[in-house]
Parts: structure tokens; sequence; C-alpha cells
């Protein structure tokens, strides 16, 4: 008898299960899911497997960068003994052309067929889908385990975050704090085969890590091919002149190194960005670059992490700071920060209401994060801001109050 209602409920089980991804990914003419070679796939093969819902499309620069990090992900999760997991595509392309240029050159898992807008319309209603890329994972046997968060997941954990579950959450967490608990400077940048960074002093070509401990370190993650970094990194080397100098001249307590980790295609580009700049390096092409890009979770750049004195992070928003404060923002410390932006609400009384900006057609006014302001990227310089700046109210643009040109 026992075995007889054993045998039922995994018989509903497998019931439900399939009703519930036939209901979602079906429609009244069709019972399947393309391949990228066009095969069609019975919904009905996703019994018992992981899926994921990704909500993408090819003319976004993000959707292309994550789409090539998830495929990564997905062959590694496929490679796994006993793996069961599913991609989903949802296409926001804009034509079929675009569809089956993205999807077909690029793409190892399954797709709604393009022409099926209302079950994507409907996957995008259902899962409130506000923008791309976004995936979305379900669990085969928990309606009520559904992870939204899916692209910041896999950002921030890659493969290990398989299979998705709330118990592998939990001890992904638990690590990540652990490691942020041991971080030292020293098992942040070195590894087995190597102790040190680069440098261009022509007597000294690479210099120990360990004979950085106890300096304000900023990690500065960028790229020849970055558009933003050719922007930021002029500004980034004035001010860490600047902040070197003010230390020099003992304005400024401690000291200061920044450390360049390339995103470079190729050991040129490597070669090309770092020539220009005044500080030390991390090698071309060691792992290490990889492993930090991870532990920071980076999803852009340019950006400049800071670690204090002590070896652990003082902040990830390092490149703001700069653009806000500039040498001003040394050493980065929340305790700076605050004294800081107390200075500049006080700045901020003696500013006009309202501006005209030689930049935009629309008066433009005074706005703090306190009263329709708060973070945002400067339509002047394209940097990063908050705080203090001035807004249109009519289109939204908005400007650092540095960056206001006054009309004549």
């Amino acid at each position: 008898m026992s075995q007889q209602l054993s045998s039922m409920n995994t018989t509903s089980e497998t019931v439900v299960n399939r009703h519930k991804y036939f209901s979602l990914f079906a429609s009244d003419q069709r019972d399947f899911l393309l391949s990228p070679t066009g095969a069609q796939i019975k919904i009905s093969d996703l019994e018992d497997k992981i899926v994921g819902i990704y909500f993408s499309a090819n003319w976004y620069p993000q959707c292309q960068t994550f789409t090539k990090l998830l495929i990564q992900v997905y062959d590694e999760i496929q490679a796994k003994k006993d793996s069961k997991f599913e991609i989903i595509f949802v296409s926001s392309d804009e034509d079929l052309n675009a569809f089956n240029n993205f999807y077909q050159s690029y793409m190892p898992w399954l797709a709604i067929p393009f022409s099926d807008l209302e079950t994507k319309k409907a996957l995008n209603k259902r899962y409130d889908v506000e923008g791309i890329p976004c995936l979305v994972i379900l669990q085969p046997h928990d309606d009520a385990s559904v992870l939204h968060d899916g692209v910041e997941l896999i950002y921030r954990y890659g493969v290990d975050v398989y299979p998705f579950t709330n118990e592998r959450l939990d001890e992904l967490l638990r690590q990540e704090k652990e490691k942020h608990e041991r971080q030292t400077l020293v098992n942040l940048l070195t590894n087995h085969d190597r102790d040190f960074v680069l440098a261009h002093s022509a007597s000294k070509q690479v210099v120990s890590v360990s004979s950085l401990t106890g300096k304000t370190i900023g990690l500065y993650f960028s790229a020849q091919w970055c558009l933003p970094s050719h922007k930021f990194t002029p500004k980034l080397i004035s001010i860490y002149q600047k902040i070197k100098q003010n230390i020099t001249q003992q304005e400024f307590n401690g000291d200061f190194e920044i450390i360049y980790v390339s995103s470079d295609h190729n050991e040129l580009e490597f070669k090309s960005s770092y020539s220009v700049m005044p500080w030390l390096a991390l090698p071309f092409g060691d792992p290490t670059t990889k492993n930090l890009t991870k532990y920071f979770d980076i999803r852009g750049i340019p950006s400049l992490i800071i670690i204090g004195p002590d070896g652990k992070t003082v902040t990830n928003n390092g490149r703001s700071l700069i653009n806000l404060y500039e040498e001003e923002a040394y050493p980065f410390t929340e305790a700076r920060v605050e004294l800081l932006e107390k200075q500049m609400d006080e700045n901020a009384k003696n500013l006009p209401s309202v501006e005209l900006h030689s930049g935009h057609r629309h008066e433009l006014s005074l706005v703090s994060q306190g009263n329709g302001g708060g973070p945002f990227i400067c339509c002047d310089c394209d940097e990063q801001g908050s705080g203090w700046a001035y807004q249109c109210l009519d289109c939204g643009y908005e400007v650092h109050t540095k960056c206001v040109r006054p009309v004549d």
C-alpha cells in the first residue's frame, strides 16, 4: 500500500511539474521550444530540470557582455555529472534577423520562437521584467522558489552558484563573509607563482606586495578598449599625482598607491595602456585578475576599489569619490566622505536654485539626494555623481554642479 502511495505521489509531482513548464512556455499552437539548430525540442523534456529564463536582446551592449559570461557558466554546468539545467531565451530583439543572428550565432540553449509575441509578453509580465539582461531561475519542484536576480548571482559567483538553491546561496554568503574577514593585501594580490607587482622605475621593475602593506591601495580595473577609461584615466593620473604630492608635503597622512588590473585583450594593448600610467600593475594575463574581478563583483570598467592600510576594503566607489571630491577624497574612508558631504551641503547653500546651462536648452534646478536627486551619470562629463546636482525637471538631464557652464 505504501509503495502504491509513493508511486501515486511521484506521478502527481511529475504531472504538476510538466504542467508548470508547459503552462509557462507553450501556446495553443506550440508544445515545443527552439534549439540553435532550429530543431523543435518538446517542453516536456524540461521535466525535473532547473530552468533559467533569459530576457535579453542583441542591441544592448550589457546583454552582449553578460551573454558571453552566461555561455561559459552554462557550458561548465552542463559538463557536471548529473547536471539538470536549461536556459530559455526570451528575445527583445528588433526583428527576426536580429534574433537569428544573436541566438543562432552565440547561444547554446533553447528559445521561445521570435514570432510568439504573446508568450514573451506573458513571461515579461509574470516575472515583472523591468530591464535587460534579466535571468529568472525556476526550481522544478518548488513553485515558491523563484530567483529574479540570476544576472547578479552569475556575475558574483559564476558556476559555483549552481544549483541555485537557498541552501547553496546561504553557503556562498557564509564563504564570502569568511573571505572578507580574512582579507589582507597579500592574499588579495599574490598567488603561488607571484608575490610582486610591476613597476615603471628603471631601477626597480617589480615591487613586492608585502612592501605595500600599511598603505592605502587603489585597485584600478580598466582597459585600452574601454572609452570611459580613456576619459577617466587622465583625471585619475592627475589626482594620484596631487595625492602623492600632498603626502610628500605632509598635508596628507599615510601613503597611497594604485595598481592597474587590466582587462586588455592582449599584451600589446596592456603595454599601451600601462605606458601612460605612473603607478604599479598586475602582470598581463595573471589569474589574480580574474579572481579580483569576481571577488569585487566588477560589472563595468573603469572601476576603482580602495583597500585600507589594514588590508580591508574601504569602498568599491573610488571612481565616484574621485569624480566628486578629487584629491580631497583621500583616504576615502566613511569618516572622510561624511565630512566632505557636510562641506558640500554647506557650499550648496551659496549656489543658485536654478541655472541656465549652455549645454542644455531647458532651465536646470538644484537638487539633492533628499529632494529629487540621487546617484546619476553627469550628462556633461559622462561620469558618476551623487548628492547635489543641477537637474532638468522636464526631461531628466542632470549635471554635476561643477559642470554647469552658465549662458552668457
